[in-house]
């Protein structure tokens, strides 16, 4: 008959046979957030936190949308703004004066380029 091993199944130190109690849960709350689309997110925070470190939106991780704390009105799908190009960015910043300004200085120095190597070539 093999040698019989009184631990096991059991890990190790896992305490007494039997043992209910591995220690004692901390106090949590318990907050639900929605998304758009209406489904349920649940996280669980120390009831000693307090209620303005509580985030009031998270990231739904089913579906990437955000998800706010009221059920009856969860935060809007996020507006995707188009890529801009460089030119979009000019012209947020100069005034079509400007730009007609800076476009002629432009033109004038490149027209002055090309008739002094016409000239000389």
């Amino acid at each position: 008959m093999a040698g019989s091993n009184a631990i096991r199944g059991a890990r190790v130190g896992s305490g007494p046979m039997g043992e209910k109690d591995h220690g004692s849960r901390a106090e949590r709350t318990q907050i639900s957030y929605w998304d758009a689309l209406g489904n349920e997110t649940v996280r669980y925070f120390a009831s000693d936190v307090p209620d303005e470190e509580i985030p009031e939106q998270i990231d739904s991780p089913t579906t990437g949308l955000p998800a706010g704390r009221d059920k009856e009105n969860p935060p809007l799908l996020p507006k995707n703004e188009p890529f801009k190009t460089h030119l979009a960015y000019v012209k947020e910043r100069r005034t079509p004066e400007e730009a007609e300004e800076l476009l002629e200085a432009a033109l004038q120095k490149l027209r002055t380029r090309r008739g002094t190597a016409r000239k000389s070539a």
